[in-house]
């Protein structure tokens, strides 16, 4: 059994409806109730009744309510006991887009480290929805992450702060042709071969959202999905076709003219943001946020 599925199970019967559970999970709704099921199979009983209107609990369903809370709640208290007498609870944990960890974390950090001295760093990294799952769950520090706004974003809550870090932006690239134009680019006979993220991916719903539907009449054709960039940004290298990439991923390969920008296409700009629970789960993890903020405000950075 999985621990999020009895937090799938308690935000179900506190929403009273599947649409509104999977919103407050951030899943989709077809994977919320997947999840939900397999609670059910490895139970070997059914928890809610799915053929009446509004939703209700089986008799199991609501006897196993309140055990579900109880078991989270003991689950994390040891988990809690645990971290004050491991070594590992001195470290900073983070996660972070596996884009990020990449192209911004190591040069972020090491401007830290005269503030943080030796502390111990772990990094994990994980798509955008698992690592903010992860993040909810306190199984880290600080979450890393390009970021939206909006009240639909699971990281608008009261208990979460945020602040922005730096900046990047989604170019879109493909290797030059012998007179050092995009071999790959926007045609009228033919389509734009394109190397795509996942359509539920963040980046992947950004650039279906602000590049590919600002294409008018041009065409396109995917021709790969990775939900990696430095699988895209690989096959792009190869000439497979065009990508949209964090700049801060590609910047060597411009830099050497081995990819070059399609400057008739979008752009969009992609803020990076460094998030917290409230409250702080140790000292160091305090101490850093406040280095953070500093260095923000130094930088003149927006809240």
């Amino acid at each position: 059994m999985e621990t999020k599925w009895l937090h799938d199970f308690v935000v179900l019967v506190e929403q009273g409806n599947f649409s509104k559970a999977a919103d407050a999970r951030n899943v989709t709704q077809p994977a919320f109730s997947r999840r939900i099921r397999s609670l059910e199979n490895w139970l070997g009983v059914p928890l809610v009744n799915r053929h009446r209107y509004p939703m209700s609990l089986t008799k199991a369903g609501e006897t196993f309510f309140e055990q579900a809370k109880t078991l989270l709640g003991q689950i994390y208290g040891i988990k809690e006991q645990l971290r004050q007498t491991s070594a590992e609870y001195q470290s900073l944990r983070f996660i972070a887009q596996p884009s990020l960890a990449v192209s911004f974390f190591p040069a972020w950090l090491h401007g830290l480290r005269p503030r943080i001295g030796d502390c111990m760093v772990r990094l994990n990294t994980s798509h955008y929805h698992d690592a903010v799952e992860q993040f909810l769950a306190g199984s880290v520090d600080f979450l890393l992450c390009f970021c939206g706004s909006g009240a639909d974003s699971p990281l608008e809550r009261q208990e979460i702060e945020r602040v922005h870090v730096g900046q990047d932006r989604l170019v879109p690239v493909s290797i030059p042709d012998l007179e050092g134009r995009p071999r790959h680019a926007p045609h009228q006979d033919r389509p734009l071969k394109l190397l795509a993220y996942p359509k539920d991916a963040y980046l992947g719903e950004l650039i279906q959202r602000e590049c590919l539907a600002k294409l008018g009449d041009h065409k396109y054709q995917p021709v790969c999905e990775n939900a990696l960039g430095e699988g895209l940004k690989a096959q792009a290298l190869q000439g497979d076709g065009a990508a949209w990439l964090p700049a801060g991923l590609v910047q060597r390969e411009i830099a050497q003219g081995q990819l070059v920008i399609l400057p008739t296409l979008p752009a969009p700009v992609l803020n990076i943001e460094l998030c917290r629970m409230l409250p702080p789960r140790s000292e160091e993890a305090e101490q850093f946020w406040h280095y953070v903020l500093e260095q923000a405000h130094e930088a003149g950075a927006p809240g």
